[in-house]
This record gives C-alpha cells, structure tokens and sequence, in this order.
C-alpha cells in the first residue's frame, strides 16, 4: 500500500462528490430529514422519540453512507475508470483506502449535522457528552461505508448492490434493537444480533444518551470500529480488478 497513491485517489474521489451536488446533499441533509420526520411523528409523544431517537440516529447515516459508498464505487467499475486505475501501479489496498478515506472525511461532516440537528433542532436529550455521541455517529456512519465497499467488491451494478440490502443491512435493522429491545428478543435472535455490528452502534449511543461511560461505550464503540477495518481489509483483498 502507498500512501502517496490511497491520498490521490481520495483527492480525486473528493472532487467527484463536490461536483456531484445532488448525492452530496444526499450524503449530508438526507440523514437529518429523516431524523426529523421521525421526530415530528411523535410531536405529540415526545417520550417515544428520547426513546427510540438514539437508535434512530445511528440508523439513518449508517443506511446513508451503504448506499452512496457501494453506488460511487461501482459507477467505477461500470464507466471503466476502475479497469483503467488497475493497469497503473494503483494497487487494489490503494484504491480501497482512497475511498474509505474520503467518505470518511464526508461521514464526519454528515455525523456532525446529524448529531447537531438532532440535539437542538429535533430536542434529543443526552446526559452523557455531545462530543461522545458525535463519535459513535462517526464510527456508525464509517461502518455503513465498510460495509458499502465490501459490497461494492462483489456486486457488477448498482441493482445488485441494493440486493445486498437484505442480506447486509435489513437484519441489522430488524435485529439491532430499533424495533424491540435486544434483551425483549428470543435467545436464538440476541444470539444473531450479537454478531451484527449495528447492534453494538446502537448500545453504543444509547450508552451515550443515558450518560454511562466505561465499558458501556468503549467496548460496544470498540467492536464497531473492528467491524468497520475488518469489512474495509475485506473489500481490499475481494476487489476484482476486470469487470467479468
């Protein structure tokens, strides 16, 4: 891996999302539009919001940066820029790492409006500190992108990178404790969601709004970050260079 090489392809990569204005305001207004929708449902039942909301925020960026890291990335493969990068010394760790580091950069500035938003727009109460919850809603959102370039690695096109949906991001949701409490599930379906990184994103900001510390958000928050470099060293190995 060069790291002259993974800074030019995230320059690059960049400069394609600021002149792609309808994806960049995708990228960083969808996420807050959703919250508040959310939160505007139960205007009248401000105690379901304080309730679900946390789970809620780190659903939304999470679902966000998927689908415009796994779509960015294969509109490379499919306008054959990625075939073309292949045949220079770029290698595929390169490529990869470029990506990861540019939506990283959009996933903190997504995170940082979400979080904002939520707080002194929507009224989401958080006894623990901003700058935590802030966190979590970074390392979320850099698990939605992994996960969107590991996708990206194996899909031909955009349509099967939604078929992933149900398979990468659909159980996460069911099963991550937005719908029902994790300890509320059968034992066969915590132990499922025990191996779904999302469900430890959501502890992991749950933690926060509670205002616990400790344990209660380093190791769900640690497990989270594991995920995100596992699925992006994934993605690295699994790139296929030509396009079948």
């Amino acid at each position: 891996m060069n790291i002259n090489r993974t800074f030019a392809t995230a320059g690059r990569v960049i400069a394609q999302l600021l002149h792609d204005h309808r994806s960049l305001a995708l990228l960083l207004i969808a996420p807050s539009v959703l919250v508040g929708l959310f939160a505007w449902l139960f205007v009248e039942q401000e105690q379901v919001f304080q309730t679900v909301g946390p789970a809620i925020l780190a659903l939304f960026p999470f679902i966000v940066m998927f689908l415009i890291t796994s779509i960015a990335t294969l509109r490379e493969r499919r306008d054959g820029t990625l075939e073309r990068l292949m045949t220079t010394p770029l290698g595929r760790a390169d490529f990869i790492a470029g990506y990861a580091l540019a939506f990283a950069l959009a996933a903190i500035v997504q995170s940082l409006i979400t979080v904002a938003f939520a707080v002194m727009v929507c009224g989401l109460e958080v006894k623990g500190e901003l700058w935590q919850l802030a966190l979590v809603a970074i390392v979320d959102a850099l698990l939605g992108t992994g996960l969107g370039l590991l996708a990206s690695a194996f899909a031909r096109t955009e349509f099967q990178v939604v078929q992933f949906m149900p398979v990468l991001v659909f159980p996460q949701i069911i099963l991550g404790g937005v719908i029902m409490p994790r300890e509320n599930m059968t034992e066969v379906l915590q132990r499922i969601s025990d191996w779904l990184p999302l469900s430890y994103a959501i502890d992991a900001v749950n933690a926060v709004t509670r205002g616990e510390g400790g344990a209660d958000l380093l190791v769900p928050l640690g497990i989270v970050a594991a995920c995100v470099l596992g699925a992006i060293v994934l993605a690295s190995l699994t790139l296929r260079r030509r396009t079948p």
